[in-house]
């Protein structure tokens, strides 16, 4: 029979939405099963077992009828889309599942939104805990009951409030393009995103938010979970400097075996190399932790799923979200050349006409560098670490040639005060954050402001569209300049502005505009005004009753039919096409 070994399942949400909550509820039910067998610690991750979890669920929910193989979960300790950015493996993620936690009463927010596009991002199957369902008014709690038991307790009204709060997220997911529903409702939980009500306060539902989590991990990806005895392989987590040990790696293996003394290939900030590994460590369980000093415990070895503390030379280099791989024999070139592959999809340098990209780590780095690429924004540069003088020239070189692409990205990296100033000297901008998503839309939304703006001089600078009717009977001054009442028919008319006649000749140029004695900066259609017109005599060059057109520069026009024709009115569109059309009698190329 194939052996399964622990699905890695990580919890995400928005902040204070319940994570570390639910993560400790659901520890503390497995060690209230102690005697089934508790909970085994690693580094940055949690073992529960099966046995234990089958225990705690069969004493909520009854005999657990299916044959279970797999071994137990793995819970990644360190709960966030940040954490989860960094569990990361070339085409995916180490995470097998995921919960993301949802508050009832609060629904989808902005780093829900972060984390539902990260697990899209790297296709993680996940389920949502629906938490903080005691804060639903009226609810009575049901300490540690299942969600049934506890939903059947509560008044009608509570009932279809937290109907109505599940409805509205199930709405809110389908915006994702999730066909979401009640756990309770589900038949078919390949097509249908499971919601499992929960209380990270009072442990209610929590049995079935576990048993599910089993239940879909054996059903579903038994292939993806099997164990292999092979080289080991994973991601630094996180990096931790250590009293006597300096900085330390800790590392979630999810592939084979790592044992001390294995030469072990990861990336430096320096790119991919091997180091040796010097000792393994785990943290001791809770009840041996009475020297604080003496807070791990050696081992030769460690399996997959796991986390595990690894000591070795040159980690101070390394970069978080890094593969590691265990060289085998005189395979390291293989093993390099595999992270140098990984690492040249996102770490790039190019002379594309792009943003110059900066993260925290590797994770982050791919998380940023894919959304640009699906929201179509090229990228020039993409580096881990902090934001460099190198960066700032390389975003001055794209700007000379894009401003709006002449910019820096700093997601979660330092920034000095004085390279900052000396960017802005530059004229290049830093969009700095900590939310991905959020640091990306802010830089989309500068550049669509900035287009709207520029688009919005532009428009203003051109002449517009304009037709005047001269009135019969009113002819103020013939001549030096010719003085004449007018309607505006459609557009707008300005001082300085040209007019033509039908046969595309201009007659004069408007001096002054007039209505009532009070000059104005404009008319615009329906107007009735007096207008005096340089160069123009009334009888000679105009006529009473005639159709007269603002003489519109042909790059003018141009410009209006190519880019703004959008802009103008329906009157103004049809003035235009009106003028276009006399002008290429003389000239059939004109504003071509």
């Amino acid at each position: 029979m194939t052996r399964l070994r622990h699905p890695i399942v990580v919890v995400l949400g928005h902040v204070d939405h319940g994570k570390t909550s639910l993560l400790d509820r659901m520890r503390g039910t497995i060690v209230a099963a102690r005697e089934a067998g508790g909970i085994t610690q690693h580094i940055g991750a949690s073992i529960f077992p099966l046995e234990a979890i089958v225990e705690t669920c069969k004493q909520l929910l009854g005999e657990v009828k299916a044959r279970l193989e797999i071994p137990g979960l793995l819970f990644i300790d360190t709960p966030g889309h940040a954490a989860f950015s960094n569990l990361r493996r070339r085409g995916g993620s180490i995470a097998d599942m995921a919960i993301l936690v949802i508050d009832v009463m609060k629904g989808v927010q902005e780093q829900t939104r972060e984390s539902i596009q990260l697990l899209k991002a790297r296709r993680t199957p996940f389920i949502v805990a629906a938490n903080k369902i005691d804060m639903i008014p009226g609810w009575r709690p049901v300490e540690g009951a299942s969600f049934r038991e506890a939903f059947e307790k509560q008044s009608r009204a509570v009932q279809e409030d937290l109907e109505a709060r599940i409805y509205q997220l199930i709405g809110d997911l389908s915006f994702f393009g999730f066909r979401a529903d009640l756990y309770t409702r589900i038949s078919n939980f390949t097509t249908t995103l499971a919601i499992v009500p929960v209380s990270a306060k009072t442990g209610e539902g929590v049995a079935e938010l576990l048993l599910l989590i089993l239940g879909l991990a054996q059903q579903f990806m038994k292939s993806q979970i099997e164990y292999h005895e092979g080289p080991g392989q994973g991601v630094i987590f996180e990096l931790v400097e250590e009293e006597g040990l300096g900085i330390t790696a800790n590392v979630i293996l999810h592939d084979g075996v790592v044992r001390v003394g294995d030469r072990l290939a990861y990336l430096s900030k320096s790119g991919p190399t091997v180091t040796k590994v010097r000792a393994l460590l785990l943290p001791k369980p809770l009840d041996e932790m009475r020297d604080p000093r003496d807070r791990f415990k050696n081992v030769e070895e460690v399996k997959a799923a796991a986390g595990v503390k690894v000591v070795a030379e040159g980690f101070e280099d390394a970069v978080p979200g890094s593969p590691v791989q265990v060289v085998m024999g005189g395979d390291e070139k293989t093993a390099l050349d595999r992270i140098s592959e990984e690492l040249g999809e996102f770490v790039v340098s190019t002379d594309k006409v792009g943003v110059v990209l900066k993260a925290d780590t590797l994770g982050s780095l791919e998380a940023a560098f894919n959304y640009l690429k699906e929201r179509g924004v090229s990228v020039r540069m993409a580096d881990i670490g902090d934001v460099s003088k190198k960066d700032i020239v390389e975003a001055e070189v794209v700007r000379r040639k894009d401003d709006l692409k002449g910019v820096i990205l700093a997601f979660n990296v330092y920034v000095d005060e004085d390279l900052e100033k000396d960017a802005n000297s530059r004229g290049v901008r830093i969009f700095k954050g900590d939310v991905l998503f959020r640091l990306v839309e802010d830089y989309l939304n500068w550049v669509e402001e900035q287009v709207r703006m520029r688009t919005a001089a532009e428009f203003g600078s051109l002449v517009k569209p304009g037709k005047i009717k001269v009135l019969k009977g009113y002819v103020f001054r013939r001549s030096n300049p010719a003085i004449v009442g007018v309607e505006v028919v459609a557009g707008v008319v300005k001082p300085g502005y040209k007019l033509v006649n039908k046969a595309g000749r201009v007659v004069g140029t408007i001096a002054q505009i007039q209505d009532r004695g009070i000059a104005l900066p404009e008319a615009e259609k329906g107007k009735q005004v007096a207008v005096s017109v340089r160069e123009a005599t009334v009888g000679r060059t105009i006529h009473e009753e005639e159709e007269l057109y603002v003489a519109i520069p042909e790059r003018d026009a141009r410009q209006l039919i190519q880019n703004y024709l959008h802009m103008l009115d329906q009157d103004a569109a049809k003035t235009l096409s009106e003028l276009v059309e006399i002008m290429r009698k003389s000239n059939p190329l004109w504003a071509r």
